[in-house]
């Protein structure tokens, strides 16, 4: 396969991701910086705004974990458990406050049975083993067979599968949070949460489409073989 057939594909199909991706973090970055230095009227810090947004959802239940790192919160439907960054459990942001949320929305979401939710947590061990075996097979269906090419293309698409659900399930608990924050935190804080979600937001259309871009690359590589 000529080489630059392999390097056109990958400007072709990989490389608006990429840039997309890139756009997206600085985003993301860009307004946990400004609304992470907004400090709310309200008084909440984001464990406690999770803990009264979870009781009033009838969620006394699910504890609320901190966890190092910044961003990287996320709600375990498998244990029901909650877990907030550094940078949100005890902070008193506008970011802080949108994050935590957020992440209630998903608890919402398990508790709630919401199906996008579900099927995505059905497809977490297809696409891992997706994303891990993929590529292994792909390329060395290159030098052997057509067969092993088409599993690992079979095997990514299901991956892709995952990321195409993970928007639906993202976007609806961006929505909860901002209707939930609409009715407890001051209208003028209302700007930051939406810029702070909606530039999250962002980074999920960013990893489906350089998800996307890869399976398509991958279609025109085999396509290419086989001519």
């Amino acid at each position: 396969m000529p080489y630059y057939y392999m390097n056109t594909s990958y400007i072709i199909y990989i490389l608006p991701g990429l840039i997309l991706a890139l756009y997206a973090q600085a985003k993301v970055k860009g307004a946990y910086k400004k609304y992470g230095e907004i400090f709310s009227q309200s008084g909440y810090t984001g464990a406690t705004i999770a803990r009264e947004i979870l009781d009033r959802n009838e969620l006394s239940n699910i504890p609320i974990q901190r966890v190092s790192g910044n961003l990287t919160d996320f709600y375990n439907p498998g244990d029901k458990t909650l877990h907030l960054s550094e940078g949100v459990y005890g902070a008193n942001s506008v970011a802080a406050l949108a994050i935590a949320a957020h992440e209630c929305g998903h608890a919402i979401q398990d508790a709630t049975d919401y199906a996008p939710l579900r099927i995505r947590s059905y497809l977490v061990p297809a696409a891992q083993f997706g994303s891990n075996f993929a590529f292994i097979l792909f390329f060395a269906g290159l030098f052997f067979s057509q067969f092993l090419m088409n599993l690992g293309i079979a095997l990514y698409a299901i991956a892709v599968l995952f990321t195409l659900v993970t928007l639906p399930v993202e976007y609806n608990a961006s929505g909860r949070a901002k209707t939930i924050l609409a009715g407890i935190l001051p209208q003028g804080e209302m700007e930051g949460v939406h810029s702070m979600l909606n530039a999250a937001a962002l980074t999920y259309v960013a990893s489906m489409a350089t998800a996307l871009g890869t399976l398509f690359r991958l279609l025109a590589l085999s396509g290419n073989r086989r001519d």
